[in-house]
């Protein structure tokens, strides 16, 4: 939720022009024979994913595809008329993580094509069983509370309104990728990079000789994405998500600069300097959090939350105060863990019980 342009050179133009104009970039034709689809997010900031075409000797393999619409269908399908193919096509389908603006089409494409589906084991442990029953909505309102959340505030938030994807019909992989793995793609070489943080198993892919990296939502160029921690997690995210935009910075580095091809925004070229901006950004936002506790004294997460600078007044943050809950909970659970702060109560990363209030203190020796 940050924005920072620190160290990156931005490549793809049109793409740019369009983000700030507020409309839909072109379909375009990448280096090394790769597209680049933008495809419709229905009432969201972020207003569309960058799906990208990859094609090889026995057909396309197809990454994070978009948000499940008729409007999102028919543009991947332009998409692909564009690159001369059509889902008949698809051999293959990567999903570098499972929030639906990036797996949401994977199930309607494969049943179309007949095409695998293949993500990291650790994202596909994320995905709900089958035939269970659908994530409900008093688990949420539960940690909501626990987190320090008015009665009015959790019904805003867990009430009905809006987009809410069925996460029971998204699809499973057929294909599991671990970390340095090649995707099954004749004519190419294309390896998966295991970036864990925004999600368990979120994945990069790395073209070396492309000289081109998909990013996924890893690392954007102006956007800093949501760290978070939700009910019933003990991911330590932030820590995690640290770790691997060191490994990406890394990559960068080992070949002499890679082109980012990211899920959304425009592409750019800089990763190993963006990796560090975003490192400074979240020593920054710590830094924040902590002052804010030292001043409120004993603040609920909530409190925490709603002081912290957002990109927007926090009166506007919306339905997305979930998405800045949950990031302020990975921070709390990374200064936790570095003994900054303590946490009492049940911690803000567990599974919360309704009627008790999660608080956050400093230790008594940092407090004036």
């Amino acid at each position: 939720m940050g924005d920072s342009m620190t160290g990156v050179e931005v490549v793809g133009t049109a793409q740019q022009r369009a983000w700030v104009a507020r409309v839909d970039p072109p379909v375009e034709r990448l280096a090394a024979g790769m597209w680049s689809v933008p495809v419709p997010i229905p009432d969201n900031p972020l207003r569309y994913t960058l799906c990208y075409l990859i094609p090889g000797d026995d057909g396309l393999v197809v990454v994070d595809p978009g948000w499940e619409t008729e409007e999102g269908w028919a543009a991947l399908e332009a998409g692909l008329a564009a690159a001369g193919a059509r889902a008949e096509d698809v051999v293959g389908i990567v999903a570098t993580h499972v929030h639906p603006d990036h797996h949401g089409l994977s199930a309607r494409l494969a049943q179309r094509s007949g095409a695998w589906i293949g993500m990291h084991p650790a994202e596909a442990a994320t995905l709900p069983a089958r035939g269970s029953a659908r994530p409900h909505d008093g688990a949420m309102a539960g940690w909501l509370c626990g987190c320090g959340a008015s009665e009015q505030e959790v019904d805003e938030l867990v009430g009905p309104g809006g987009p809410r994807p069925d996460f029971e019909s998204m699809a499973h992989p057929d294909v599991l990728l671990e970390d340095g793995d090649a995707l099954p793609l004749r004519g190419r070489t294309v390896r998966a990079v295991w970036t864990p943080g925004h999600t368990p198993g979120h994945l990069c892919l790395l073209e070396a000789d492309a000289r081109v990296m998909l990013t996924g939502d890893h690392v954007l160029p102006r956007i800093t994405p949501n760290i978070g921690m939700t009910p019933g997690s003990d991911d330590p995210a932030l820590e995690t998500f640290l770790d691997s935009l060191d490994k990406i910075a890394r990559t960068d580095e080992e070949h002499d600069g890679l082109i980012a091809l990211p899920a959304h925004e425009y592409r750019f070229r800089g990763l190993a300097g963006r990796a560090r901006a975003l490192q400074q950004h979240h020593a920054e936002r710590c830094a924040e959090l902590v002052a804010i506790v030292r001043e409120a004294g004993e603040p609920t997460v909530w409190e925490v939350t709603a002081r912290l600078t957002w990109s927007r007044p926090w009166s506007e943050v919306g339905r997305m105060r979930i998405g800045a809950l949950a990031e302020t909970a990975s921070h709390v659970r990374y200064l936790v863990d570095r003994g900054e702060l303590n946490c009492d109560g049940d911690p803000v990363w567990g599974a919360a019980v309704p009627d008790e209030t999660v608080r956050v203190r400093l230790p008594r020796r940092a407090v004036a």
